[in-house]
């Protein structure tokens, strides 16, 4: 597996972890405060994942 590989499912998993997260608390009847900054911590955690994404596949067609 490569280095490009592992980021990318790296990425996309840290993602899913911080939505079950939030959903687990959400369904607990959790703190609002705790599913908001988990919501934000997402949105966050998303962008990165895309732009890793879209570095990934650029070096992958910038070097073929």
């Amino acid at each position: 597996m490569s280095l490009s590989n592992v980021l990318v499912t790296l990425a996309i998993a840290v993602v899913a972890i911080v939505l079950l997260l939030g959903l687990v608390n959400m369904m607990r009847g959790g703190s609002p405060q705790r599913s908001q900054q988990l919501m934000r911590a997402r949105v966050m955690l998303q962008f990165v994942a895309i732009v890793v994404i879209m570095l990934v596949i650029w070096a992958k067609t910038s070097h073929s």
